[in-house]
C-alpha cells in the first residue's frame, strides 16, 4: 500500500487553515495542522512531515526565524503560503531555504503543483536519483552528452548558458533566486551582479524560445529569479 504524504498547514487563520486541509485530504494526503510557530516548531520533529506549508504572519514567531531554525537542522520541504507580495519577502524565504512561495488568494490547483514538486525534488535528493535526460515540449537536455536540443535540433549553448539551463531543469518547477543561481554557478564570493546573468539569460533565450518575449521554458519571476517549467 502506498504511504500518503504527510503535509503539516503552519496557519493561524482557522478559515484559510481549514480550505487547505479539505483540498489536500480530497487530494489523498495526511494534513496536520498547528495554529502558531511555537506548536509548529513541536510538532515537526515529532511528526516528520513530508512537507510544511508556512505562513508568515503568525501570531507568535514570525515565519522567516520559523524557517530559519528548520534550516539549521533539516531539509523537509517549506513552500511559504503568505499575503506578503513584497519581493524582498520572497527573496529573503527562498534564500535562506524555502523550497517555494505562494502568494495569497491561490487557486488550488497552483498549490497542488508546487507541492508535487517539492516533494518529488526532495524524493529525488534523498534517494540519490539523477534523471541523465530532461524532456519538456520538444526540449531535450541530455546531461551525460552535455546535449541540448529542441525538436530534435541541437542547441549551441556556451559553457555558462548550459551551466544556468542545467541549473533550472534540475529543479523545475521551482523559482531559483538571481542570488542562488549567482553563487550556485560563479561560487559564493561572486559579486551579486544580476546584469551578467541577465545578459546569458536574454542569449539563452534567443536560443531556445521561439518568442523570447513570450517564454515556453525558463519564467522571470520579477524581481525573484527563474523558474524552468515542469516535465
Amino acid at each position: 500500500m502506498t504511504m500518503k504524504a504527510k503535509i503539516l498547514i503552519v496557519e493561524d487563520e482557522e478559515p484559510i487553515s481549514n480550505f487547505i486541509e479539505t483540498t489536500l485530504k480530497s487530494n489523498d494526503y495526511s494534513v496536520l495542522s498547528a495554529r502558531n510557530g511555537q506548536e509548529a516548531l513541536s510538532m515537526i520533529p515529532s511528526h516528520c512531515p513530508d512537507l510544511v506549508l508556512l505562513d508568515l504572519g503568525l501570531p507568535d514567531i514570525d515565519g522567516i526565524t520559523i524557517l530559519k531554525h528548520l534550516r539549521t537542522w533539516t531539509s523537509t520541504p517549506v513552500i511559504v503560503v503568505s499575503a506578503r507580495v513584497d519581493e524582498s519577502d520572497k527573496v529573503e524565504a527562498l534564500d535562506i531555504g524555502a523550497d517555494d512561495y505562494i502568494v495569497k488568494p491561490f487557486g488550488t490547483s497552483e498549490l497542488l503543483a508546487r507541492i508535487r514538486t517539492a516533494i518529488r525534488h526532495s524524493t529525488n535528493i534523498r534517494s540519490g536519483a539523477s534523471d541523465s535526460v530532461f524532456t519538456v515540449k520538444g526540449l531535450k537536455i541530455d546531461f551525460p552528452k552535455r546535449l541540448v536540443t529542441i525538436d530534435g535540433n541541437e542547441v549551441h549553448l556556451t559553457q555558462i548558458e548550459y551551466k544556468i539551463v542545467c541549473l533550472l531543469a534540475k529543479s523545475a518547477g521551482r523559482v531559483l533566486t538571481y542570488d542562488n543561481i549567482i553563487t550556485e554557478l560563479w561560487g559564493p564570493y561572486a559579486l551579486k551582479d544580476n546584469q551578467i546573468l541577465r545578459v546569458n539569460m536574454a542569449n539563452i533565450r534567443r536560443k531556445l524560445e521561439k518568442n523570447p518575449a513570450a517564454p515556453e521554458y525558463i519564467f522571470t519571476e520579477v524581481g525573484v529569479g527563474y523558474r524552468m517549467v515542469e516535465e
